[in-house]
């Protein structure tokens, strides 16, 4: 039986940083060091989260709203967000049930180890 697929989502925001490295990198590299299927950041037009602060892109600034997403077995996603602890304020984290039916990357992965 394979492992549950689910899809993990980090809401943060482009202006947030962890030491001198934006925390959208920051993610990106540890998923990718981690040996995840993949990563994508989705850039938000417009948003706001438990502080109410209107998220939008100005011209001299990059405060948009950003969106992570990772699609990965259940344990592998769970074990890598233990590893983000160390962010402060990273956002929300939500986890959710999916199911693959199509493309090359993940599908082939999981039936791999079937």
């Amino acid at each position: 039986m394979t492992e549950p697929t689910k899809l993990l989502r980090i809401y943060t925001d482009e202006g947030a940083y962890l030491g001198d490295r934006k925390v959208l990198n920051v993610i990106a590299l540890r998923a990718r060091e981690a040996g995840l299927a993949g990563v994508t950041v989705l850039d938000a037009r417009l948003g706001f989260g438990s502080s109410a602060h209107m998220h939008r892109r100005h011209v001299f600034e990059s405060d948009r709203a950003v969106v992570i997403e990772i699609v990965e077995t259940d344990q592998r996603l769970r074990t890598f967000v233990e590893g983000l602890e160390d962010i402060p304020d990273i956002g929300l984290i939500t986890l959710e049930k999916v199911e693959v039916i199509g493309g090359s990357g993940l599908k082939a992965m999981l039936e791999e180890g079937e």
